[in-house]
């Protein structure tokens, strides 16, 4: 009887599963075919096999392997990423399709029999998750031999599923989602196969590299890799899980919450995270592209691309799972729908349900922050590789591209674009995960409401058609936007750089006027941008109400009915979708936004280059010339028929010293360039053996210290070093200097004096120990005595053995030169010796009679030959080794550059009110909060009508949807009215915040300008000012109303099942603690990324000024490596920070997936009809969206912290202190005033600090109207510190100066300036028009510019320019040289004729033909004016009236300079001396040598 039960158990069990005809019991015959018993049998058991031997070998190996701490899963190559990611995939379906059919049978009271159709399913499932697992872990932790061997028994298999499954088709001829599985599983064993035996020997080899795929740069040891291992960051030796769960942060949280987090406590980024090792793997992908296609350029986007498309594959994986298990939830509703109606198939189905929805909220959860997490690792390693590719290319960009690319917009690149294009990888797969989340959405609305899911369909594509052409408008308004962005910071980093010249002339209103122009031009493309993407938002935030309109009216027509678990499950699926729609704008802004930082970016990488690699020629061996030009041309524009220099022929032989002179704009400074290969060659030969030093005239110095700008990357050697001071004059000046050489040096060496700079300058050269040294007039800036010291002791001592060319002005110093090269119009007229020249040359003649007849009679040609000046060879290396002096200055005390200041700790609702205290701020957003709440409360209002009514017989089905409708639509308008407001709050508080800042800084005094970095405030005005216009306020309402939206689900849920308040109470209590604890970190982190962004920028800006200097040493690689460095120290704080979003969100979501599962668990517990369908329908609805809620809220409000800290570093410097006012209406001077043009000094002191020393001490003196006055005195005497004075760019700290009879510390500052003309030390240019520069406020005509340019010996110059007074100049005025520019300023002051003119060093950049010829036309034009001239050249002051004599800050001596220089001992007359002096010398030495 037993016997016979247990046949016809079996007979029954296979007759209900089995494919076999006739439902005879299955044999070893039917084991090829997938639908019978013994193929299923079969299956399970080798994949139980394959299972335990897998777990075996495991669990031996890591027993083993216990003492070396190593992640367990490593991905080193495509095919092994495709071999997991196919497998998994493969294997997660596999595991979803065992259990929906265990839960079928269990629907349909089957019980868990017949086992082996799902329990087979299942465990090919298993397996086909370890097959994954296999092939992403490390092949040292299973063992080479094992791996091969099972993969390859794994193969055999799968291909005897493959070919079963294939049979059954052909027998049954019908197709299942299971045979597809069994046909695909082939395929992805094949592929684990080919990775054991070929890639896994290649994922070893990498491994062996210090287990990572990235070589160092060159130059990068392997020493120092090691040494900053110590402060690594804990991810990059972070195991799968910590990874997984962002475990290896929470010693920083730790740290962070303890105190506030400093640059010392930031990890160092992993080896693969580096700016370097990025840089170096795109350059290789970039040379693969060059060598695979030759004819087309390579692709900068597909090298990027191809250097993460691991990283990119990886990240696209996690966001498929998010968007699966997403799309699970409404099919979760549906079934606790049907289960609260009383449809339970089993006893426990609640609690299984419950735990379900954990589970994948849990893995939603996980899966969405591993995809974001990684992708925000490759936007911050694709913006550290472009911001290296930018620096490595700006060093090389030829002259012609640089009139193209300015240092302001080179400096956007880095700051603006590459941030854009770092955004973009977080929002790549949004493009397709929301279409695809759209797709599967429209599947569970289908189930739900059948063909009335094709009119949501038809709404949501005629949504995103309507969407195209405004997209394309927000790329074009995104363009423009960048241009006039880029116009507004060139025009204000050149403002910011000179300054002080804007204060000298009183042009600083005009200047702001013209960036306030040139912010409104920007303002009006910005609200053009924000208007469509306020539009955008509208529209698609809108969409969810039209979508349910179409759908809810096409069930009506179509007699569709209406019940909970359609209606709700129709509900909830709109509300998980609706996120991602709504993030549309978002993805379309960020991809337009990309699109267009990208084409520029690209745009600058292929600009042209320089091509020096044909000038120079680095050789060690003896060579007998170092220089040979032979009958080469050169043009700064490649331009063959005008070349700028012509027909060049010159041979330098080892040691000589060679001289180049010629009047102003002869090509001097040019030949010097060409010899470096900075001029493009466009005929001829020229090459240049050895290594070269360069000091330019104008002094090029970095911030920091004196030594560091000496030792310019070179290795101290203290006597070396020692010796270069002493032969630089150098001594005394640093024994002054408050820390000696480790002074902190201000931005372009802003606490030096002109003479202190150049000598720093020729100090760095001298160190370097070059073969040659092309110095170009380096003794302008400096006086006679220093001049003649540095000559002998500098050129004639310490360079006797080297090749020099040195171009000047000072005809004394040519006859000790070998040769002499005088130049006029781009060609070298003659060259020789300089008696030679002497006699044959008529031009030469007179340039030298030009010089000696400046003096007139009184001239001292009998002077003995030149006293050598006693310098002190004290030696000062007690600056050098003094421990307490380095202790001081690491703590900054009284260094002239501060730390940048930040805020440290909570700043609480600060930074938030400064931004909301702008222009009617509050009133705009919280009009846009309660429109939002209006929103919110309308959605809930309206799905309420629909759970209270849905199965309500007395309410007809239209009037359920009119209703349902009216509320819907009703709440549109507030939802517009939202957008509408954002985009006046972003533009009122932007508009008022750049206002403020503006006038900050030009009403800033110098001693600002000078003690901050042009890179701090660039930063600012820059990368800070654009996340202010552009994502502040989209950020600050997307967090209100995510935030209205997380408390509006939480509420419905507490409404309906008000037992989960015992769970979500605690957990929104542990949720703030959680936010609080996090902000303690993120804060710190966020305002460290701004502080060392500013570093970058700084770098950024000083490398582009000294381009030349850089490479003319050879130093871009030590460049180019600290670059790489300041990146990867700005791109730390970064990682940090987004890793600790993540880090929080995680841990909030599965709070969140608490509440829901508690909800969930309620619903299961109570009896059936407690609740009715309806309200369980929207509650879950609201929960499941909930996890999403809180997710986008906490998002927002991290982002929004870390933006506003962009207000936060904007305020620092909106309330800069003030200068005097420009005006003082109740004491304006006369129209007419200074009539008569009388100064007078009265006791004048004055500090540049408060802790200062006295700089002026007690000058007392009065320059008569109409006389000249020349001030004389030693480099860094003061002199050039009386200028400022009388401009009052620094106050007095004692005394007062007095202009006909008017104390001018009681007058407005533009009243005084505006009076006064000055030609300054620096002659500067701005970008713009010969006109522009000559008459920038546009008050006076043509002619009388002509006029001005014919007398300042500019007029010829402008006329052989096609476009006459609207010719071009370039920023700095680079495309004039520097006589030129001197000569412009002449001309300014000309054009003003002002009672009072003070000359500083107006003509140190002159020759001395066109000196004379200037100093005639001011004597001749400002014949009754007072003109004060600050001069190093001793004929400039011989002619004045009265000569004021200051040392060290005290007036030695102020009388006629005849009766000065007949005086005993009287300074001026040994300036006369020590001037003269060098040319008797000259004359002495050259006459010895013939």
């Amino acid at each position: 009887m037993d016997a016979l039960t247990v046949t016809g158990t079996w007979m029954a069990f296979h007759k209900s599963v089995c494919s076999n005809q006739g439902g005879e019991a299955c044999g070893f015959s039917e084991l090829l075919y997938s639908s019978t018993c013994m193929n299923h049998i079969l299956v399970i058991s080798v994949n139980v096999l394959m299972f335990v031997s897998f777990l075996l070998n495991f669990v031996c190996k890591v027993s083993r392997r216990a003492v070396r701490v190593r992640p367990l899963f490593k991905f080193s190559s495509p095919l092994q990423v495709s071999s997991a990611l196919l497998n998994g995939c493969l294997g997660l379906v596999y595991l979803g399709l065992g259990l929906w059919m265990l839960e079928e049978n269990l629907r349909k009271g089957m019980s868990i029999h017949p086992l082996h159709w799902w329990l087979m399913v299942l465990s090919q499932g298993i397996v086909m998750v370890v097959v994954g697992l296999v092939a992403s872990s490390r092949t040292v932790l299973l063992g080479e031999a094992f791996l091969k061997i099972w993969s390859g028994i794994m193969t055999l298999f799968a291909g005897f599923i493959c070919i079963s499954s294939v049979l059954d088709i052909l027998v049954a001829k019908k197709l299942s989602i299971k045979v597809i599985l069994d046909v695909l599983s082939l395929p992805g064993a094949i592929l684990l196969l080919i990775f054991a035996f070929k890639g896994s020997r290649d994922a070893e080899d990498c491994e062996t590299v210090d287990g990572s795929l990235y070589m160092p740069l060159s130059g990068e040891s392997n020493d120092n890799v090691i040494e900053s291992d110590e402060n690594l960051t804990p991810f990059a030796n972070a195991g799968f899980l910590s990874r997984m769960t962002f475990w290896w942060l929470n010693p920083l949280m730790k740290k962070g919450y303890k105190k506030p987090l400093d640059e010392n406590d930031i990890p160092q980024l992993g080896k693969v995270d580096r700016a370097g090792s990025c840089y170096s793997l795109f350059l290789e992908q970039l040379n693969r592209q060059k060598q695979g296609r030759q004819t087309a350029p390579p692709s900068i986007f597909w090298a990027i691309v191809s250097c993460h498309q691991k990283e990119i594959l990886v990240s696209g994986f996690f966001a498929l799972l998010k968007v699966l298990t997403l799309s699970s939830g409404p099919v979760l509703l549906n079934a606790f729908i049907k289960l609260s109606s009383g449809e339970a198939a089993f006893k426990y189905k609640g609690f299984v349900l419950a735990f379900g929805l954990f589970l994948a909220k849990c893995l939603e959860s996980l899966s969405q922050r591993q995809w974001y997490f990684r992708t925000r690792r490759l936007g911050s390693q694709v913006r550290s590789l472009l911001s290296a590719a930018i620096y490595q290319k700006q060093l090389k960009l030829s002259n012609s591209a640089k009139l193209i690319h300015s240092s302001g917009e080179i400096m956007n690149y880095v700051t603006v674009d590459a941030y854009r294009i770092g955004e973009f990888p977080f929002w790549f797969h949004q493009t397709w995960t929301t279409s695809l989340q759209l797709c599967i959405s429209l599947v569970i609305l289908y189930n739900a409401v059948g063909l009335a899911t094709i009119s949501a369909m038809v709404v949501i594509v005629v949504t995103v058609i309507c969407n195209a052409p405004l997209a394309k408008l927000q790329h074009k308004f995104q363009t423009m936007l960048m241009e006039a962005q880029d116009a507004r910071l060139k025009a204000l980093s050149e403002a910011l750089v000179n300054m002080k010249v804007l204060k000298l002339y009183a042009w600083e209103t005009h200047f702001k006027r013209a960036i306030e122009g040139l912010r409104e031009v920007e303002c009006k493309w910005l609200k053009a941008f924000q208007l469509r993407r306020a539009y955008n938002s509208f529209l698609f935030w809108s969409s969810p109400v039209l979508v349910s309109a179409a759908s809810f009216l096409t069930c009506y027509l179509l007699g569709i009915r209406l019940r909970a678990s359609n209606v709700f499950t129709f509900v909830a699926t709109l509300r998980l979708v609706q996120d991602p729609v709504r993030q549309i704008p978002d993805v379309i802004g960020v991809v337009i936004q990309a699109k267009v930082a990208f084409a520029r970016i690209v745009k600058f990488l292929d600009a042209p280059e320089l091509q020096n690699d044909e000038v120079r020629r680095m050789y060690t061996a003896d060579i007998k010339q170092p220089i040979i030009i032979k009958s080469c041309s050169f043009s700064w524009d490649k331009n063959m028929l005008k070349p700028t220099l012509r027909n060049i022929n010159l041979e330098v032989k080892a040691g000589d010293k060679v001289s180049i002179c010629g009047e102003v704009g002869s090509g001097k400074s040019t030949l010097l360039a060409a010899i470096l290969g900075e001029v493009p060659k466009t005929e001829g030969l020229i090459q240049v053996y050895g290594k070269t030093a360069y000091v330019s005239q104008v002094a090029w110095i970095q911030t920091g210290t004196v030594q560091e700008n000496i030792l310019f990357g070179s290795v101290m050697d203290k006597q070396r070093y020692q010796k270069t001071l002493e032969k630089c004059s150098l001594v005394k000046d640093l024994e002054m200097l408050p820390f000696g050489d480790l002074t902190e040096i201000g931005e372009r060496g802003v606490n030096l004096s002109g003479g202190q700079k150049q000598r720093i300058q020729l100090a760095r050269a001298l160190y370097q120990d070059a073969d040659i040294y092309l110095l170009d007039d380096p003794f302008s800036a400096v006086d006679a005595h220093t001049a003649t010291s540095l000559f002998n002791e500098y050129v004639m001592g310490a360079l006797s053995e080297k090749t020099v060319l040195l171009v000047t002005h000072q005809v004394d110093f040519l006859p000790v030169f070998d040769s002499v090269l005088l130049m006029s119009d781009g060609e070298v007229l003659h060259a020789g010796p300089y008696h030679e020249l002497l006699a044959s040359t008529k031009e030469f003649q007179d340039l030298v009679n030009v010089n000696k007849e400046t003096i007139g009679p009184e001239r001292l040609g009998n002077i003995v030959s030149h006293r050598r000046s006693e310098t002190s060879t004290r030696e000062i290396s007690s600056m050098n080794s003094s421990k307490q002096l380095k202790k001081e200055i690491q703590s900054g005390v009284d260094q002239l550059i501060k730390r940048e200041e930040k805020e440290t700790g909570d700043t609480g609702l600060k930074p938030y009110i400064q931004y909301l205290n702008q222009n009617k701020g509050y009133l705009y957003a919280s009009l846009a909060a309660l429109s939002h709440l209006i929103f919110v409360a309308g959605q809930i209002s309206q799905n309420s009508w629909l759970a209270a009514n849905v199965d309500n017989p007395q309410v007809s089905m239209l009037r359920l949807i009119m209703v349902y409708l009216a509320i819907g639509f009703s709440t549109i308008i507030f939802l517009l009215a939202r957008s509408i407001l954002v985009v006046a709050l972003g533009l009122q508080s932007s508009r008022s915040l750049f206002s403020q800042l503006l006038n900050s800084l030009f009403r800033a005094p110098m001693s600002f300008f000078d003690s901050t970095p042009l890179g701090r405030i660039l930063s600012r005005v820059s990368s800070d000012l654009s996340i202010v216009d552009l994502d502040v306020p989209f950020s600050f309402i997307f967090s209100v109303s995510a935030t209205l939206n997380a408390c509006g689900s939480i509420g419905v849920l507490a409404v309906v099942t008000w037992q989960v308040l015992f769970v979500a109470i605690p957990l929104v209590y542990l949720t703030i603690r959680l936010q609080s604890y996090y902000f303690a970190s993120a804060k710190e982190l966020m305002r460290i990324n701004g502080t060392t962004k500013s570093l970058v920028a700084n770098h950024l800006a000083e490398s582009v000024a000294g381009a030349i200097t850089i490479r003319a040493f050879g130093e871009e690689d030590r460049f180019f490596a600290k670059n790489l460095k300041l990146v990867d120290k700005n791109a730390s704080p970064f990682f940090h920070n987004f890793a600790a979003s993540e880090w929080l969100i995680q841990r909030l979501e599965t709070m969140s997936a608490a509440i829901l599962s508690s909800s969930a668990l309620v619903v299961a517990l109570l009896p059936s009809g407690t609740f009715s369908s309806g309200f369980i329908g929207m509650a879950l609805s609201y929960g499941l969206s909930l996890n999403m809620s809180l997710v986008f809220s906490i998002q927002n409000q991290c982002t929004l912290a870390n933006q506003i800290i962009s207000v936060e570093r904007l305020n620092q410097y909106m309330h800069v202190s003030s200068e005097a006012p420009e005006v003082v209406e109740s004491n304006r001077s006369a129209s007419d005033w200074p009539a008569v043009g009388r100064v007078e000094l009265q006791d004048l002191k004055i500090r540049y600090r408060p802790d200062a020393p006295l700089v002026l001490c007690g000058i007392s003196c009065t320059f008569e109207g109409g006389h000249k006055i020349g001030i004389v005195g030693r480099t860094g005497s003061g002199k050039t510190t009386l200028v400022g004075a009388l401009f009052r760019l620094v106050e007095p700290a004692g005394g007062k100066i007095v202009i006909d009879g008017l104390d001018i510390v009681t007058i407005g500052l533009h009243d005084l300036r505006s009076r006064l003309g000055i030609i300054p030390q620096e002659p500067t240019l701005f970008h713009g028009s010969v006109r522009y520069n000559l008459d920038p406020l546009g008050q006076y005509t043509d002619k009388q510019i002509w006029e001005v340019l014919d007398k300042c010996q500019l007029g010829e110059a402008v006329r052989e320019k096609e476009q006459g007074l609207d010719s071009l100049v370039v920023e700095d005025g680079s495309n004039w040289s520097m006589g030129q520019r001197q000569l412009f300023c002449l001309g300014r002051a000309l054009l003003k004729r002002s009672c009072i003119l003070v000359l500083d060093e107006a003509t140190a950049s002159i020759d001395n033909a066109t000196d004379a010829i200037i100093q005639k036309t001011i004597r001749t034009e400002f014949a009754d004016c007072t003109v004060i001239t600050v001069a190093h050249r001793i004929p400039t002051v011989i002619d004045c009236t009265k000569v004021l004599a200051i040392s060290d800050g005290k007036l030695v001596e102020y009388d006629e300079p005849m009766k000065l220089m007949k005086t005993q001992g009287s300074l001026f007359a040994k300036l006369v001396k020590e001037y003269w002096s060098h040319a008797v010398g000259a004359d002495v030495q050259s006459s010895n040598s013939l």
